[in-house]
């Protein structure tokens, strides 16, 4: 019994004389939740959609005819956001919030809110949203700088994926600067963080913070699982706050112009012209007294860099100069057959440009086509926006009519439309009168294409009208 005792005195005396390792240590991370984990909210959103499906047999039109109109589709969607100010002043994306009926917003302390849709981009895809305090103090998380970050730091993503309210992940910076092509395929994010800190659907729109509790970004995309995991991306929070007061001021962003006609190089183009480099924003033409003629540059010119960035292609020029409002001074670095020229710009808008063309200076009228579609003429803005060189000739589409006949073949706003053939006789599509005078030839029976021009793809759409 002694020789036991002995044993058990032992064994406790050892285990005592074990330290703990990094006893009464306590993760920063605890104290960056607590500091700003309250100002994360969670967004329900309730929308209205027009039943669509593809309808080869005619099925839409028959149920139309029997019963009515088919009833609009009720949806919800959930996502994240972040209070930035005590007036109740809320960021996140916009495609979280982008046409619905209803947002509500509930706090980490149970509190909800109704919230009111203030104004948004979808090309920078933020938004903000408005809940009223009523005399309560609402907490808020400070704004940090994106510009300052660091590759390897911490982030610390806060939101809610797949509704999971109040959700934290850590990772570190992975990356800055990048260029991810949009789910739509319809141009790219610009100068996005990467992080390996979880990001999941439902965290879109909020916030991706420091070590020390501030906002560095709004979260905003993932790369499919499929492709790649511990893959997630943000919106720099310096990018969101250059237009911030536009926002609430005015519901929407004042678009930065550049003033240049441009196109991607390629190995073709590069060596047909004789170019010194295999990638970047070719400047096909300069519109005068622009803030691109300003600055120096000419046709020929190939952009490589805007500000902090390389630039790869025209799409990676058009999403980084809308990362910036009108007015603000970029500096944008060229090579001109071989020399690398560091110019500086002064952007402007369009109707600071109007002056110098009279083709900026009105409003193209749209064409409302009985066939369930609006187009116009395509502006300096629109060749801009979305790569269009001087020399494209078409007509651009504004809006498509969810009961017209081309709802159904997949056209949508900012198709350009260059050729129309009716019963294999084919017109060139220049300007809008002559395709309402192709449209208004159409009689029933006729088979119809549009030539489809869409972020660098062609392709044919056809029907029986």
């Amino acid at each position: 019994m002694k020789k036991v005792f002995v044993v058990l005195v032992v064994v406790m005396l050892s285990v005592a004389s074990l330290a703990l390792v990094n006893e009464g240590y306590e993760s920063p991370v605890i104290n960056v939740v607590e500091a700003a984990g309250p100002a994360v909210v969670k967004v329900d959103v309730e929308a209205t959609r027009k039943y669509s499906i593809r309808d080869p047999y005619g099925f839409e039109e028959f149920f139309r005819r029997f019963f009515g109109e088919i009833p609009d589709q009720k949806v919800t969607g959930v996502g994240s956001g972040f209070i930035f100010s005590k007036d109740g002043y809320i960021f996140t994306n916009e495609h979280v919030v982008a046409g619905a009926d209803k947002i509500s917003v509930s706090l980490l302390d149970g509190n909800v809110y109704p919230a009111k849709y203030i104004g948004g981009d979808a090309e920078l895809d933020i938004a903000v949203i408005k809940i009223e305090p009523d005399g309560a103090d609402l907490p808020i998380v400070e704004v940090g700088d994106s510009d300052s970050l660091r590759i390897g730091e911490w982030a610390i993503a806060i939101g809610n994926p797949f509704g999971l309210k109040h959700t934290v992940t850590l990772g570190v910076i992975s990356a800055v600067g990048r260029q991810l092509p949009k789910p739509d395929g319809n141009g790219v994010y610009s100068n996005l963080i990467q992080t390996d800190a979880a990001i999941n659907p439902g965290n879109s729109g909020g916030p991706l913070l420091n070590i020390y509790g501030q906002v560095i970004g709004i979260n905003t995309a993932i790369i499919s699982p499929d492709v790649g995991t511990s893959l997630g991306f943000a919106i720099p929070i310096n990018v969101a706050m250059r237009f911030v007061d536009s926002i609430i001021e005015t519901g929407s962003v004042q678009r930065a112009y550049l003033g240049v006609y441009m196109d991607s190089v390629t190995e073709a183009i590069s060596r047909s012209l004789g170019l010194k480099v295999d990638k970047g924003a070719l400047i096909t033409d300069v519109v005068p007294d622009s803030a691109a003629d300003k600055a120096g540059i000419r046709p020929q010119d190939v952009i490589v860099g805007f500000e902090n960035l390389e630039i790869s292609n025209s799409s990676e020029l058009r999403a980084a100069v809308l990362n910036y409002p009108a007015g603000s001074q970029v500096r944008i670095t060229i090579d001109r057959f071989g020399e690398r020229i560091v110019v500086t710009a002064v952007l402007g808008t369009l109707s600071q440009e109007s002056t110098s063309s009279q083709e900026e200076s009105e409003e193209p009228k749209a064409f409302e086509s009985s066939l369930g579609l609006s187009v116009s003429e395509i502006t300096p803005e629109d060749r801009e926006r979305l790569g269009l060189s001087q020399e494209f000739r078409g007509i651009i589409v504004r809006s498509v009519s969810t009961e017209g006949i081309v709802y159904r073949l997949g056209i949508g706003k900012d198709d350009i439309i260059t050729r129309l053939s009716i019963n294999g006789n084919q017109v060139a599509i220049d300007n809008v009168s002559a395709f309402e005078e192709a449209v208004d030839s159409i009689r029933e029976g006729d088979y119809v294409a549009f030539f489809v021009y869409r972020s660098g793809v062609r392709f044919v759409a056809s029907f029986q009208f």
